[in-house]
């Protein structure tokens, strides 16, 4: 049970881990729902467009790869 203590107390630094920790999930959190909600905003919108007859832009012809020339 001490050894349990001892972790949590983070050898006398615990006021400053625990804070920071606890942050630093808030922090992680709070982008976590921001882009959930964009990605959401964003798949209504998209869904609206294509509704209203609007179509996706084609994906660009990728470039053929570059033939590196033969050194001899």
């Amino acid at each position: 049970m001490r050894e349990i203590a001892d972790f949590f107390q983070m050898g006398g630094y615990a006021a400053f881990v625990w804070p920071a920790l606890g942050l630093t999930l808030l922090v992680m959190l709070g982008l976590l729902v921001t882009t959930l909600r964009q990605l959401r905003a964003r798949q209504r919108r998209l869904a609206d467009l294509e509704a209203q007859g609007a179509s996706r832009r084609p994906r660009r012809e990728e470039a053929p790869p570059r033939q590196e020339e033969a050194t001899s």
